[in-house]
């Protein structure tokens, strides 16, 4: 089983206190790592780039690394974040903990290139799940066929310990920045990438962040926090953008469920808890997660304005989604029969959210929209929560002074029902061809190989275009998009009837919070009244047949 081989490749890294391979190792200000050989590729992993959060560093902004001189092994993982075991979350099923701030690394020793261009991913998971140990995340493939190129990934804190707002609670005012930690946890890598990576061979004036997801959701965010300025020169962001935050109200949710779980209004006390009985509240809080808040402190109320203030116009950008998103959460809510029924429900209650006229404009949408209900209540989503916002961020960018990029990914999984859904290009971006969790299938390498050139030459360059296909810059007249078919080609304005009906939506900032859904909807009523006329048929049904026996 994948958890298993997870599982499996535990172990700790030890300090070396005698003879060493100088050639695998490299120094930084907080050590010397020695990493191992695998073939050309030589792989680093487990490197801590901050302090421990542990203690008085609960629940507080990350600390840089200490500087130190001492040798230590670069070979296991550092542990994941704190989560819930999921089994679309493969590094949920490796050793977890508090102490989780570390880096993988990976180089390509055949290479010659003298600084060299740097990547460093974000992983996914809704801000309450993921780690670096994910095998769709492993580095090898990548170097092997982009040899030029350094591959960091990085673990940050998730869900309760790294995205909780303790204001509401005794002795929170103490902790500020707990609503944002696995951002701050981001950008204190990428401090550590800024002061280190050069000991690896790779230039800290060319370093490119990207990510999937909550990834996606981060590489976006960082280009307008000041204190993420000038750690990196370029970002991707796939099906992830600014609208993957949340409000102060909607962060609260999560605040008053801990508070219940705990038992407990004081800080004192759940700075108290062991890690075990966190481990154990987080289980109960898991699906409740906090999205970044939209604090006005780290992230303005308004996350799209330094986008259209051209605060970001430094950050060159490559930014995108997949046709068919929502489709993933099929598999996320155990099938169609549940998403049936769940769906519906969320999109009643984003409907409270319009006036008038923009519920007109949905009622437009949905009825040039085909297939199922719950496919086109997809669709919207598809729109309002991913294509939209990025093609909105996007746009001001390029309107404000910065390079973009946009594409739209149409190459399906094979799994049924999820089509081109959320996820499923990750397998294609790292080389990572056997991983077939989302694409349910191993995918194409012809199509994975020219993926990779184009993320890796827009990281060396700024530009994503290959020798056989020419990417043009995204601006809010033409649209250009590369579709990423099996054929990738541009397209002008994809999908623009969409985009005009519900462009003047993104406003209201839809998001995936469902912790406050008010069940009381049409849909639910529906449900109940059908269901109450399926019993009372068949109570009548039986009384017949017992009548005539």
């Amino acid at each position: 089983m994948e958890s298993n081989r997870v599982r499996d490749s535990y172990g700790v890294n030890q300090l070396i206190t005698g003879e060493y391979d100088a050639a695998l190792s490299a120094k930084c200000h907080n050590g010397i790592f020695v990493g191992k050989s695998e073939s050309d590729v030589l792989a680093f992993r487990g490197i801590p780039f901050a302090k421990p959060p542990v203690g008085e560093l609960r629940w507080k902004a990350p600390e840089a690394a200490e500087d130190c001189t001492d040798v230590f092994e670069a070979y296991y993982n550092g542990k994941s974040p704190i989560q819930t075991e999921w089994p679309s979350e493969q590094a949920s099923y490796y050793p977890q903990g508090e102490d989780c701030l570390y880096l993988n690394l990976w180089k390509n020793q055949a290479d010659p290139t003298e600084k060299k261009p740097v990547m460093v991913f974000f992983h996914g998971g809704a801000y309450g799940w993921g780690g670096t140990v994910d095998p769709l995340y492993d580095g090898r493939n990548f170097v092997t066929k982009q040899s030029d190129i350094i591959l960091v990934t990085v673990g940050y804190r998730t869900g309760l310990m790294g995205f909780v707002d303790l204001s509401y609670l005794e002795g929170g005012e103490d902790f500020p920045d707990a609503p944002n930690l696995g951002l701050l946890d981001q950008i204190e890598a990428l401090r550590w990438v800024q002061k280190n990576i050069a000991a690896f061979g790779g230039d800290p004036d060319n370093v490119t962040i990207f990510g999937e997801s909550a990834g996606g959701g981060s590489a976006s965010l960082l280009p307008i926090i000041p204190q993420a300025k000038g750690l990196f020169r370029r970002a991707i962001a796939e099906s992830g953008s600014v609208v993957l935050t949340f409000s102060k109200e909607e962060c609260r949710d999560f605040t008053r469920r801990l508070i219940r779980e705990a038992g407990t209004k004081k800080m004192s006390d759940l700075m108290a808890l062991s890690e075990e009985q966190l481990q154990k509240i987080n289980e109960e809080l898991n699906s409740y997660n906090n999205f970044p808040q939209r604090d006005g402190r780290l992230i303005p109320v308004d996350p799209y304005l330094p986008y259209e203030e051209g605060a970001t116009k430094d950050v060159d950008l490559l930014i995108g989604t997949n046709s068919e998103e929502m489709n993933y959460w099929i598999g996320e809510v155990g099938g169609v029969i549940p998403f049936r029924f769940t769906i519906p429900i969320k999109y009643e209650n984003d409907l409270r959210l319009l006036n008038h006229e923009e519920k007109q404009r949905v009622k437009r949408f949905m009825s040039v929209m085909k297939g199922h209900s719950m496919f086109r209540m997809a669709r919207f989503y598809d729109e309002l929560m991913f294509r939209l916002p990025a093609v909105a961020q996007a746009e001001a960018h390029a309107e404000h002074g910065g390079k973009a990029y946009m594409y739209l990914w149409t190459i399906p999984s094979a799994i049924t029902m999820r089509n081109a859904c959320h996820a499923v290009e990750l397998a294609y971006v790292f080389g990572n061809r056997e991983e077939t969790i989302y694409t349910g299938q191993v995918a194409d390498e012809k199509i994975s190989d020219t993926i990779m050139q184009m993320w890796t030459n827009f990281a060396r360059t700024g530009n994503p275009s290959t020798d056989r296909v020419i990417w043009e810059r995204y601006n809010g007249t033409k649209r250009a998009t590369m579709i990423l078919s099996e054929t990738p080609h541009l397209q002008d304005d994809p999908l623009s009837g969409r985009r005009k009906l519900l462009f003047p939506l993104l406003k209201h900032m839809i998001n995936p919070s469902y912790a406050d859904l008010d069940y009381n909807v049409p849909f639910v009523k529906k449900v109940i009244a059908g269901g109450a006329a399926l019993l009372a048929g068949a109570t009548y049904l039986t009384y017949k047949l017992i009548k005539k026996k």
